[in-house]
């Protein structure tokens, strides 16, 4: 597990929304590594380049937060998820928010956990 930066942008629940801020990243060679969006508007993204993209992003007329999390590669296959839960529980952290990225039949998948303070939770599972 890593510490990441998160950005957070809000948009509006609308066609082309998305696309849009996807087209400002891709412009500028910023990777997507994985998103989450929710139907209030709330788009969260790790991305390869999160202070550069923040910059992008904020120059035009975007509301973007930064925000650190956990984020880990784990194995693609059943009871991954249930043990990087334990693991948290067992040290007392809270999951706020996960997502997952994964492609099938591909052999690991990456994960992004929100938890209440990613340095702690970090030095928490010894990572």
């Amino acid at each position: 597990m890593a510490i990441r930066s998160e950005l957070t942008v809000r948009v509006q629940n609308m066609p082309g929304a998305l696309g849009r801020v996807c087209q400002v990243l891709a412009e500028e060679r910023v990777n997507i590594l994985a998103l989450s969006l929710e139907p209030s508007g709330t788009l969260r993204l790790l991305v390869d380049n999160p202070v550069h993209a923040a910059g992008l992003l904020r120059d035009r007329h975007y509301h973007v937060e930064e925000r650190d999390v956990i984020y880990t590669v784990a194995p693609n296959g059943p009871g991954s998820l249930a043990r990087i839960a334990a693991l948290l529980t067992a040290e007392g952290v809270n999951l706020e928010y996960l997502y997952v990225t994964t492609v099938e039949d591909q052999s690991m998948a990456g994960v992004v956990a929100g938890v209440p303070d990613a340095a702690r939770a970090s030095a928490a599972a010894g990572l």
